[in-house]
């Protein structure tokens, strides 16, 4: 077993670095993932007892709760020491689907079409007891794993009790919380029932420090608990705005796997008529319904219809990875992008010109191929906590990118300067913005792509990570 002595940096978050499957012969088969936590607690260094508190996400990461006791074999962590947690299936379902997923992110994107929904009936409640549940087991967690008066990082919307059920049971504890999302304001907000609203800013606030992507976020946290609960009380609040890791990003970017999909892309793209290579409008998102990607599409066409002489001279590249698709409104929505991608090729494309290519299975190397060949790209989110695509494209687009990017998107904030900026729900405007994009000088497209990649990586996750650690420490 791994040992257990106490951890004097601790990580919790829905998702861990590691997740199982039972493979032939029923041995665990164990998969690493990336992002910015699992770069950031490298950041902190081998020497510093760190400890990343996770929960089990499938049935075999509950197999390997149950033979490893909770604490993963380092060899499949990347060595870092990994708390994992199992609840029930069906209350995981509850809080992570349900609560989070079907509540919490609807309520700060807006999401909600309020003739018709949310209704918070009984159903609502037991599944809430169970988001209780799930919160209760990370914190006793934390609390089991903690030194005395360690420091704490807990993350996102799945976890907003945590800190103050920890609070509670270990009071010396230095805590924080980050929410990857956007806050939503007080009068969307507060579509909530009163005592949930209530609840969900106490746990959050049982944080001696709480964080947020953006400025306009945190002001919408401090807004809503001003209005009902008086104020934020002790708890700080802070902005930490991630940025992308260009030094991963740029050597991956030119791997073989790469070049291979970049060469399968060309052939897709094709030229046109006038033998020069045609332009390229990328997206790469999951067919998350903020994301907006069908207003996308529409913004496109309208570009195709009001401007003929761009037919045949230009490719929408739009990859689209299913995500959450064991929620109906999920599929429908992904159905749904493949349905208008589908009629825009049909309605203008021609033999040896598709309008659309649309790729709905996951391939990281083919998004940094198409984010290589990006002349333009097209960000335009209903509202989003950061988003880091809008960051990473102008980083290693190879001859510098146009970026339409919507004022929802939290990233807004630090590459606004730069980009065209669209509202999210004006496909006119974003049609025109397209067409603004594609015809900017080279010379201009490549110096505004050179700024967008220098603010985009200011704050790369390892920095982005110690900063906080740092502030927490410092509060």
């Amino acid at each position: 077993m791994v040992s257990q002595q106490p951890a004097h940096v601790l990580v919790a978050s829905n998702r861990g670095p590691v997740s199982y499957a039972v493979g032939d012969g029923g041995a665990l088969v164990a998969k690493r993932g990336g992002g910015g936590l699992v770069s950031g607690l490298s950041a902190i260094g081998p020497d510093t007892d760190a400890v990343w508190v996770c929960a089990a996400l499938g049935e075999g990461d509950r197999e390997a709760v149950r033979r490893l006791d909770g604490r993963l074999d380092p060899a499949d962590t990347g060595g870092q020491r990994v708390r994992m947690i199992a609840v029930p299936p069906e209350v995981y379902a509850d809080a992570y689907n349900h609560i989070a997923n079907s509540t919490l992110w609807f309520v700060h994107h807006l999401l909600y079409q309020t003739p018709l929904e949310p209704s918070f009936g009984p159903e609502f409640r037991a599944r809430w007891a169970s988001y209780e549940t799930y919160n209760r087991a990370f914190a006793q967690a934390l609390a089991d794993e903690a030194a005395e008066g360690a420091a704490v990082l807990v993350q996102d919307y799945h976890l907003a009790l945590v800190p103050g059920m920890l609070r509670a049971l270990r009071p010396d504890l230095r805590i924080g919380h980050f929410s990857h999302t956007p806050w939503a304001p007080p009068d969307y907000f507060r579509l909530l029932p009163d005592d949930i609203a209530r609840q969900l800013l106490r746990g959050i606030l049982g944080a001696d420090r709480a964080g947020f992507l953006t400025r306009r976020w945190a002001d919408a946290f401090t807004a809503c608990c001003t209005e009902l609960l008086g104020g934020t009380g002790s708890t700080r609040v802070g902005v930490h705005g991630l940025g992308a890791d260009a030094d991963f990003l740029r050597e991956r970017a030119h791997r073989p796997d790469v070049a291979d999909r970049m060469e399968a892309l060309r052939t897709q793209i094709g030229r046109a008529d006038t033998g020069k290579p045609r332009k390229t409008i990328v997206r790469v998102d999951r067919t998350e319904l903020s994301k907006n990607i069908v207003r996308g599409l529409h913004a496109y066409r309208l570009l195709l219809t009001d401007h003929p002489e761009w037919r045949g001279r230009v490719v929408h590249i739009a990859f689209a990875y299913p995500s959450r698709q064991d929620l109906a409104v999920y599929r429908d929505y992904t159905a749904e992008v493949r349905r208008v991608a589908d009629e825009i090729n049909t309605e203008f494309g021609t033999y040896g010109w598709t309008p659309v290519i649309l790729h709905v299975d996951d391939d990281f190397a083919r998004s940094l191929a198409a984010y290589r060949l990006a002349d333009v790209a097209l960000v335009n989110p209903i509202r989003d906590g950061m988003n880091l695509v809008a960051k990473e494209i102008p980083v290693v687009s190879d001859h510098g990118c146009a970026l339409v990017l919507s004022r929802e998107a939290g990233a807004y904030e630090e590459l606004g300067d730069d980009a065209l900026v669209i509202n999210p729900y004006d496909i006119s405007a974003t049609a025109t913005a397209l067409r603004h994009a594609l015809t900017l000088p080279d010379s201009e497209r490549a110096e505004r792509s050179k700024r967008l990649a220098a603010a985009a990586t200011a704050l790369p996750p390892q920095r982005w990570f110690l900063d906080q650690l740092e502030a927490l420490r410092q509060d």
